[in-house]
């Protein structure tokens, strides 16, 4: 029953996406030991081993490395804009590093965790989970390089993200919508930049095969 709750609540939100902010980027299943199947089975029934999960992101965007860094590096305010993040704190923070604790998830299912965050403007921002209750690992990366010589305002954005839920349950649920998750929170980075520094100058391209 509480899956099956899970699973209608999930299907509703990622219905909501919007189109100017869908990505296409690759998502990625890795089993411990190296063996894949494929998900021809219904939400009823999972895979019993632990899973490795990878998405990975990049494209040439309409906005300035400076622009993609500022919007990636405002973690405080996330809870704003990055989709199922309830909440986002910081609690400290240097000109390179960042301490953050945010609250994820949708009904029923609520978590936190605690990030380090590697801030290199305006190329980098890492953030590694270092508390260990929801994650065995989580590392998300941005990496921002520039775009088009003849369009100064243009960038690569580059992004990977990199976990293994420590519940089973949780990783159950990762399962079934983990690709759309990643893309949609990927495009409302986007998106966000788009609200803060105006319209691109040129719509999101995918540079992934």
């Amino acid at each position: 029953m509480v899956i099956m709750r899970i699973y209608c609540a999930a299907v509703r939100l990622l219905s909501r996406t919007d189109s100017k902010s869908r990505f296409q980027g690759h998502g990625r299943n890795r089993l411990v030991d190296n063996t894949w199947q494929q998900q021809n089975r219904t939400f009823f029934t999972f895979p019993k081993q632990s899973r490795n999960r990878e998405y990975r992101g990049r494209q040439l965007v309409g906005y300035t490395m400076e622009q993609m860094y500022e919007v990636v590096a405002d973690v405080e305010n996330y809870h704003k804009f990055v989709p199922w993040c309830k909440q986002s704190l910081v609690k400290q923070k240097s000109s390179n590093r960042l301490v953050g604790e945010l609250i994820v998830g949708f009904p029923p299912i609520n978590e936190s965790y605690t990030s380090i965050v590697t801030l290199v403007k305006p190329h980098l921002v890492k953030a590694e989970c270092t508390d260990g209750r929801l994650f065995e690992h989580l590392i998300t990366v941005w990496r921002f390089s520039p775009g088009l010589k003849k369009e100064q305002q243009s960038c690569v954005v580059d992004f990977h993200i990199d976990f293994e839920f420590r519940s089973v349950f949780h990783s159950q649920i990762s399962n079934l919508f983990f690709d759309q998750v990643a893309k949609k929170m990927e495009g409302a980075f986007i998106a966000e930049v788009g609200n803060r520094f105006g319209t691109a100058t040129m719509p999101p391209r995918n540079l992934l095969i």
